[in-house]
């Protein structure tokens, strides 16, 4: 089995770096801040969420980049609920991959994305839920990116929430 993921991961590699040199685009990695207003049900007992994460781009065809991102979000309970003996914040891991879609050639400017995933909890026995984000942003020259998404977290209901991410791309 760990031969396989091997090849797996081997050919992974091989194809992505390929369909990089045809689209003329760089692979780029960002690393960002998050903030976020949770919104529906979660806005009951949430006031809001900080976090950072770390994000990897690589072209696989004109405009067009796949991506992965890690990151950390803490949500910040409302103090009705920390009166009554809860926490004062939850932790997330979100672990998504999806597309990007740049509508300047050169990479910048402004794009579309799409990302699917998991939000791992922090908390013991707090499980795992499917994570979706669909967003747009803006990247300068420079490297500074910027980017609104909506984020749902679906596990026993949605988790919702806007997000705004400030990056640097390097």
């Amino acid at each position: 089995m760990k031969k396989l993921l091997l090849v797996l991961a081997v050919l992974g590699g091989t194809a992505v770096s390929c369909f990089a040199q045809s689209s003329g685009g760089t692979a780029k990695f960002s690393i960002g801040v998050d903030a976020a207003i949770p919104t529906g049900t979660s806005s009951d007992i949430y006031n809001a969420g900080f976090g950072g994460s770390i994000k990897y781009e690589a072209p696989v065809a004109t405009n067009l980049y796949a991506t992965l991102s890690a990151g950390y979000e803490a949500f910040m309970v409302k103090s009705e609920f920390t009166d009554l003996g809860a926490k004062s914040s939850y932790g997330f891991v979100p672990l998504k991959a999806g597309l990007k879609y740049y509508f300047m050639e050169d990479g910048s400017g402004f794009f579309g994305e799409a990302q699917i995933g998991a939000a791992i909890s922090t908390e013991s026995g707090g499980g795992t839920a499917f994570a979706y984000a669909p967003g747009v942003g803006y990247t300068v020259d420079g490297g500074f990116e910027a980017g609104i998404r909506y984020e749902g977290w679906a596990k026993d209901g949605t988790f919702g929430q806007f997000a705004l991410r400030l990056a640097y791309r390097f």
